[in-house]
């Protein structure tokens, strides 16, 4: 598989980790998207779950356009993470409008910067 792909591996869909992901999961705000993230040493890559709401959405395609954009900018984007640890995470579309890709592109650019600082503090 290429780099730049997203295969089925890299995407969030175990119900009990998400749980986890969302109880224990730190937070970080990068206008328009909310990151909340863990770090998951078992996992033998970082895996990612995209999310838009339909309270601020009401129409699909609208969450569907936004979560399209999310993900590109994760594929494009995810080499800038380090390998390890690996992550699990969940970005969540807060802005009350759609924004431009780049804008979103820029807000993951710079989450996974701050991601490859995070040093976990027990």
């Amino acid at each position: 598989m290429g780099k730049f792909s997203f295969p089925k591996e890299e995407r969030l869909s175990r119900k009990k980790v998400i749980e986890e992901l969302f109880k224990k999961g730190s937070s970080l705000s990068f206008f328009p998207l909310r990151v909340i993230f863990l770090a998951h040493p078992g996992a033998a890559s970082h895996q990612v779950l995209i999310t838009a709401p339909s309270k601020n959405f009401k129409r699909a395609v609208d969450r569907n356009t936004l979560k399209r954009r999310i993900r590109e900018g994760f594929r494009l984007n995810k080499t800038l993470l380090r390998a390890y640890p690996a992550f699990c995470l969940a970005y969540i579309y807060i802005a009350k409008e759609i924004l431009p890709s780049v804008t979103i592109h820029k807000a993951i650019r710079s989450s996974m910067e701050r991601l490859n600082n995070y040093e976990k503090k027990d």
